[in-house]
């Protein structure tokens, strides 16, 4: 199935004229699909409009898809490691020659500004050709065993079929994130995208296919029922891994269903990021950096700067930068290239942050500026800053998910501490200080997968991505996540000890 809808994205999907960006209707074109299929549309949060529309698979179609995966993984999982590391590199090469349509598409259906879906397609690039690079280096040891007489031999293999369940945020990313090192270890793959945003998958993995990927070997699955899905094909013993990027409910459901099959899972899961900005902290770099880890991707990541917690000494004066950077930020289509801030994913995304804002203020909390939902066309809300959030308020307990900075504020590292890792979540936390003891003394303290210091984006390909607590298991990228999907084996080797074994002492 995948196949026929990835060439008909490479022939149809992308060819306007690049520089046409203002037009969003020329940016994609639907894919074709046989009369009378189902389908699901695609839409874009800037206008409304629809702009493509995509199967809609059954759980005999997404079973299909696994049976082509399986089989064709067999030949792949036979090839040897550089076999596979060039396919990849080649994969990388053509996600750089068609980064500026990869980037038209993804503006078109997720609706973050340009010049953000550009810094994607660099970002999700770079795993790509990590994992070209790790493809090469796999893991193994020889060791004696400690009492004589045999020596162990590690290695890896593929883990197996693997299922990929991405998110609508970053669409490309977070799918070569877990295509990538799959491939690499020689996984067969079946990836199901968000609805919301399938088309840039599509294409990427068009891409992948004139690489030299086989055809069947990574399967595209969309569908309007994720739960007959994930129940179908978790359930199936073709499948031996599945690899989840959501929310924390969605994740547990999943866990469960991989239980049953004792399936390797790897799962990055909610987030509630605490960023802490300390007396010493140089004002501009926390004020850019705070900007940064909240207004990334309009506040719609994973990692966004959730609870933004200011010492006393510093906080008048970052509320004030804040503002005026917030304030100054331009909204609208993302396909402008002046544009700082686009549209949120939907109307529903638009109703939790007024919310979210509403409650705040309920509680006491002081709106700096924005506040409010912008008139349509589109899903656009103000970027907001809030100051003396409370504690209780809805934004101080829950991940936001938007444009909306909650600001708390402290009196020391301990009470700051305490409240950061007060929370089920550990994913990402920055720190911003001048003191080096502190920054590292805080980043250790913070119960979370990992830690920005002094900085606002601290995701990179090299660097193994993942959360503790209820924010996930497993980690992805750098080495640790080809290690995702692979096994560890050893051979036990029995050794006849014979006299010139013996070294002698002359």
């Amino acid at each position: 199935m995948s196949t026929d809808l990835a060439n008909t994205a490479a022939a149809d999907l992308l060819d306007a004229d690049p520089q046409r960006v203002a037009d969003t209707n020329a940016v994609v074109r639907a894919l074709a699909l046989p009369d009378g299929a189902r389908s699901l549309e695609v839409f874009n949060p800037a206008t409304g409009d629809t702009i493509a529309a995509v199967p809609d698979a059954d759980p005999g179609q997404a079973l299909r898809a696994v049976a082509a995966a399986e089989a064709a993984g067999r030949e792949w999982a036979a090839r040897t490691p550089r076999q596979r590391a060039d396919i990849l590199r080649r994969w990388y090469d053509l996600i750089n020659e068609h980064a500026e349509k990869i980037s038209l598409l993804i503006t078109s259906e997720m609706g973050k500004p340009l010049v953000e879906s550009r810094a994607e397609v660099t970002y999700g690039g770079d795993f790509v050709r990590w994992y070209a690079e790790e493809a090469v280096r796999p893991g193994g040891n020889v060791r004696d065993v400690p009492t004589g007489g045999a020596t162990l031999l590690t290695r890896r293999a593929p883990v197996g079929l693997s299922v990929l369940i991405t998110p609508w945020n970053f669409p490309l990313a977070m799918a070569t994130r877990k295509i990538a090192p799959a491939l690499a270890a020689g996984c067969p793959v079946v990836i199901k995208p968000a609805t919301l945003t399938p088309l840039t998958t599509f294409y990427v993995v068009d891409l992948a296919y004139r690489a030299g990927v086989p055809v069947d070997l990574v399967q595209v699955v969309t569908t309007g029922d994720a739960s007959a899905f994930s129940e179908a094909v978790l359930t199936d013993a073709r499948v031996r891994k599945v690899s989840f990027t959501g929310s924390t409910g969605v994740g547990k459901i999943l866990l469960k269903l991989a239980a049953d099959n004792v399936l390797r899972s790897s799962m990055e899961l909610g987030g509630d990021a605490p960023l802490i900005v300390f007396d010493d902290a140089d004002l501009e770099r926390a004020v850019n950096g705070a900007y940064a880890a909240k207004m990334r991707n309009g506040g719609q990541s994973c990692i966004a700067a959730n609870r933004i917690y200011v010492q006393d000494g510093i906080a008048d004066a970052f509320v004030e930068g804040l503002v005026e950077k917030m304030a100054a930020a331009r909204v609208g289509n993302g396909l402008a290239d002046d544009v700082a801030l686009g549209p949120l994913i939907d109307d529903r995304a638009v109703s939790s942050m007024q919310k979210l804002v509403d409650d705040a203020v309920a509680a006491g909390a002081d709106v700096r500026s924005g506040g409010h939902a912008i008139a349509g066309p589109g899903s656009f809300f103000e970027p907001t800053v809030l100051d003396h959030v409370a504690t209780t308020a809805e934004a101080a307990r829950t991940e936001i998910f938007g444009p909306i900075a909650a600001i708390q504020r402290f009196r020391t590292e301990a009470e700051v501490v305490h409240r950061a890792n007060s929370t089920e979540y550990g994913l990402a936390g920055y720190v911003f200080t001048e003191n080096l003891d502190r920054a590292l003394n805080v980043a250790d303290a913070l119960q979370t997968g990992l830690v920005g210091i002094n900085q606002g984006v601290p995701s990179n390909a090299a660097a193994p991505f993942g959360g503790i607590k209820q924010s996930g298991l497993g980690r992805e990228g750098s080495a640790e996540g080809l290690d995702e999907y692979q096994e560890i084996r050893f051979y036990n080797i029995a050794r006849r000890t014979t006299g010139s074994d013996v070294v002698g002492s002359g």
